[in-house]
């Protein structure tokens, strides 16, 4: 038997199922709608292949108005998703350390343009045009594993500023189109007013972003530690810091790029996992680094002192940098004084975010939802979220009791 069979099968008889229900959605007001909010969430964590409302409605229940009834609860009850985030996410806190906040980006795909917030964008992984939306997604990283509790979806101007769009798609007066990094922005900031642990830092891939510097300040200046994959082209400055711990300018070096410090740092890193957690097997890689700093802190008072450590991978026998012009991740960082050791581990946790996207798409119906709704997204990712860590629950709870058999 699979692990994924096993899970299947220990899901199936839990009846700690209900209480994880009445927990996440006892907010919601009718009984009805509690009850469905279960049945989806079975279905997720029962069906094999596709997601869709009437697989799930079938995989659960014989009942032949099922479908309906579901549909009715994901695309057009209007309950309220944040409360059940908010519960996911001290659910997980009760039961796990967060050593990051990882936020991950999604682009899906979609066929016609009726599907709320979809557009043409170009996406570097298909390396194409497509038509999709654009989702991120903020992760709670714990020791080996990521779990996602935060979503936004992207909305074009053209959604926002057509009240016909808007109405169809039932999009709430209070959502404006945000540029991206606002919307990391904002998944970071919800997640700060609700959690009751420390803050962690931010793990991002930014790499995609027109104003990674923007949001880099914006994160320096709230006093929040990050780390996040910057484009090669961002525009920075050597810095070095004084033995007063006071920065200072390294002689020699004016503005240049991000790539090209990571190809050209000054501080060397040997280490025997790969830079982004690819499985390779270990082998010896070397990471070169530098002190930074961004040109729009020159003239912008607090900022002026603010300093990053950039770097990349380099491997053995090659000339370039991973890091470079169209080649692997530049990462930045505020943790200046922390150990490499400890900001690849924060590199590792990115890698495992994206990772458990591919989970989300192949075993949790991340792509699945066929609803045009702006709640119905919410409600789909909200549920898809809460499947996912019960799921690892479950597992977890499994691989206790074969430990103690």
């Amino acid at each position: 038997m699979t692990t994924r069979t096993r899970t299947r099968a220990l899901i199936a008889g839990d009846t700690a199922l209900a209480d994880f229900t009445e927990r996440l959605f006892g907010h919601l007001p009718r009984a009805d709608q509690r009850r469905w909010a279960r049945v989806y969430l079975q279905g997720l964590l029962t069906t094999p292949g596709k997601k869709s409302v009437r697989r799930l409605a079938a995989s659960v229940t014989e009942s032949p108005t099922a479908s309906q009834s579901l549909q009715q609860f994901i695309n057009a009850s209007p309950w309220d998703w944040d409360p059940a985030r908010t519960e996911l996410l001290r659910w997980v806190e009760e039961r796990h350390s967060v050593r990051a906040w990882t936020v991950g980006q999604v682009c899906f795909p979609k066929r016609g343009e009726h599907s709320v917030g979809v557009h043409r964008r170009f996406d570097p992984v298909a390396g194409r045009m497509v038509n999709c939306q654009l989702g991120f997604c903020l992760f709670l990283s714990l020791d080996g594993m990521s779990v996602p509790v935060d979503w936004r979806l992207a909305l074009p101007e053209a959604w926002v500023a057509d009240p016909v769009l808007r109405r169809r798609a039932r999009i709430s007066p209070r959502a404006v189109h945000q540029a991206p990094e606002a919307l990391v922005l904002e998944l970071v900031d919800s997640i700060a007013a609700r959690t009751s642990s420390a803050r962690p830092p931010v793990v991002a891939d930014l790499s995609r972003l027109g104003s990674a510097a923007a949001l880099i300040a914006v994160l320096g200046r709230r006093g929040q530690d990050f780390l996040v994959s910057v484009p090669p082209t961002l525009a920075v400055r050597a810095a070095a810091l004084t033995q007063g711990g006071d920065p200072a300018r390294t002689p020699g070096r004016g503005g240049s790029t991000a790539g090209d410090f990571a190809r050209l740092g000054n501080t060397s890193h040997p280490y025997a996992v790969p830079l982004a957690g690819r499985d390779r097997g270990p082998q010896r890689q070397c990471i070169h680094s530098a002190l930074v700093r961004l040109p729009e802190g020159d003239s912008a008072g607090r900022g002026a002192q603010q300093i990053y450590r950039l770097f990349g991978e380099r491997g053995p026998g090659r000339p370039g940098v991973r890091g470079g012009q169209g080649g692997g991740p530049v990462w930045l960082t505020n943790m200046t004084r922390h150990r490499m050791d400890d900001l690849l581990h924060l590199v590792r946790a990115a890698g495992r975010s994206r990772a458990v996207l591919g989970s989300l798409a192949e075993e949790f119906g991340l792509l699945d939802f066929e609803g045009r709704s702006f709640p119905g997204w919410h409600h789909h990712m909200t549920l898809m979220s809460a499947a996912y860590a019960y799921a690892h629950a479950v597992r977890e709870r499994g691989e206790l009791g074969r430990r103690s058999a």
